[in-house]
């Protein structure tokens, strides 16, 4: 989790003064800077928080420590530890009125997002923030396309349950830019997920 760094407030609009960046060069620019998700998630959190935009932090996962060894007095070496409970999603926040809870999920593949990577446990949490009038959804970056894009909780629970009576163990690239909402890559923040969210809220309110 990050916190503010101490950086001076500026009131800038969101993704008002920020360009877009082209995709050829978005795509160069990310590989060289080698940037995994959760890096470029929590990079975009920090800008957010900045500028009072939205406050949203990864979740820290509970552990049970159990076994620390000493080697000098002024270290200590966590030797063994487990997690205490299944991890529910990474991150939530509060963003314009809005509660957020979201997952992130790296792949490399090109054209298809495995289902394995979601888990039932997930989905449950996700759903009852939806019934508390949450906004729950899933980034999925394509690292090797440099594309990320914001995907629905409902339409992943579908896809998911269709996944456990034998359906498709993978969503389709093509249906997750047709279902889903494809994140602005930037200079900054690096990835204006938030851009997609105001779309998503647009469309919900639309009734589509």
């Amino acid at each position: 989790m990050r916190y503010p760094d101490g950086s001076s407030y500026q009131p800038a609009g969101h993704s008002l003064t920020n360009q877009p960046i082209s995709n050829q060069q978005g795509t160069a620019s990310f590989a060289k800077r080698g940037m995994k998700l959760e890096e470029m998630i929590n990079k975009s959190n920090q800008w957010y928080l900045n500028r009072k935009l939205a406050v949203i932090h990864k979740k820290p996962t509970p552990i049970q420590i159990v076994k620390v060894d000493y080697p000098k007095r002024s270290r200590a070496v966590i030797r063994e530890a487990y997690y205490r409970q299944a991890s529910t999603t990474d991150y939530n926040g509060i963003y314009q009125g809005y509660y957020l809870d979201f997952e992130a999920k790296q792949t490399n593949q090109k054209t298809r997002f495995p289902l394995h990577n979601i888990h039932s446990h997930q989905l449950r949490h996700m759903g009852q923030c939806e019934d508390q009038g949450g906004i729950t959804f899933t980034i999925i970056y394509f690292a090797s396309l440099g594309q990320a894009y914001l995907y629905p909780y409902q339409d992943l629970f579908r896809d998911w349950q269709a996944s456990q009576a034998d359906g498709a163990k993978s969503i389709s690239l093509a249906k997750i830019k047709d279902c889903g909402y494809e994140i602005p890559r930037r200079i900054s923040p690096h990835l204006d997920y938030l851009a997609a969210v105001d779309q998503l809220i647009a469309d919900r309110q639309a009734g589509r």
